[in-house]
């Protein structure tokens, strides 16, 4: 199932896995499509204990009480969730990763085996644009925001 969905990303997923792949992002590993228990996560770093969900329209509308319960589920399996919304994926991308950045930087570095990349959200900082309002800090809920 896994494998199907990697072949079925929408452009958002495609446009910020290649931002995350290869340890992009300070050396931290991210992994696509990964099966947990009885879900598919979007991204996932198992260092930082970070799943992150890229939302298209449809999560907006239909399916809230889904994704709630999914996040409730996550979140007692001692996930964090960072839900991510897929027009901020597409027409903010710097902000989108300065939002993941900063929610790893809430966690204790990766593995020392890991290499460290110079290169980082954080030498970008000053080409990026802020996510709308209500985007991108802690809470307990809602899109675009880390949830514990």
């Amino acid at each position: 199932m896994a494998r199907a969905l990697r072949r079925r990303e929408t452009i958002a997923e495609q446009r910020l896995w290649k931002k995350l792949r290869n340890r992009q992002i300070d050396g931290w590993k991210f992994k696509r499509q990964v099966p947990h228990g009885r879900y598919v996560l979007d991204f996932f770093c198992a260092d930082a204990a970070l799943v992150i969900e890229v939302d298209g329209f449809q999560h907006r509308e239909e399916r809230t009480a889904y994704d709630a319960d999914r996040t409730v589920y996550l979140q007692g399996e001692g996930l964090r969730v960072l839900r991510l919304d897929n027009s901020d994926v597409l027409d903010n991308m710097d902000g989108t990763l300065e939002t993941v950045y900063l929610a790893l930087g809430k966690c204790s570095a990766p593995s020392p085996g890991a290499p460290r990349r110079q290169k980082s959200v954080a030498t970008r900082r000053q080409a990026r644009r802020p996510l709308p309002k209500g985007r991108g800090g802690d809470s307990t809920s809602g899109e675009g925001e880390v949830s514990k």
